[in-house]
Parts: structure tokens; C-alpha cells; sequence
């Protein structure tokens, strides 16, 4: 399932943060950082489903 979650998060980065944590700090970070730039919202959203 976490390749699943990582092939999303590459895609659409909230989303794989959702599936994995659901809506809390860490999706509403992302969504920043991914408006911010599409990159760091990538790696904090690997970040989050690798370490969970």
C-alpha cells in the first residue's frame, strides 16, 4: 500500500499525505508547500509516508 501512497504523493502530493494521515497538520502543511513549490511538497509527503 506505501507504494501506492508514494506514487501519489509524486503525483499529487496532499493526496498522498491524506491517505496516509488523513486531514491534520501534516496534509494542511503540504498543501502549503505545495503551492509554495510542487518539489518540497513532494519530499514532505515522501517524508511523512515513509516515516509513518
Amino acid at each position: 500500500m506505501d507504494v501506492i501512497r508514494i506514487i501519489f504523493a509524486i503525483l499529487l502530493p496532499p493526496l498522498g499525505v491524506f491517505l496516509q494521515v488523513g486531514f491534520g497538520l501534516h496534509f494542511w502543511l503540504n498543501i502549503l508547500l505545495t503551492i509554495l513549490g510542487y518539489i518540497p511538497g513532494i519530499i514532505h509527503a515522501i517524508w511523512v509516508i515513509v516515516k509513518k
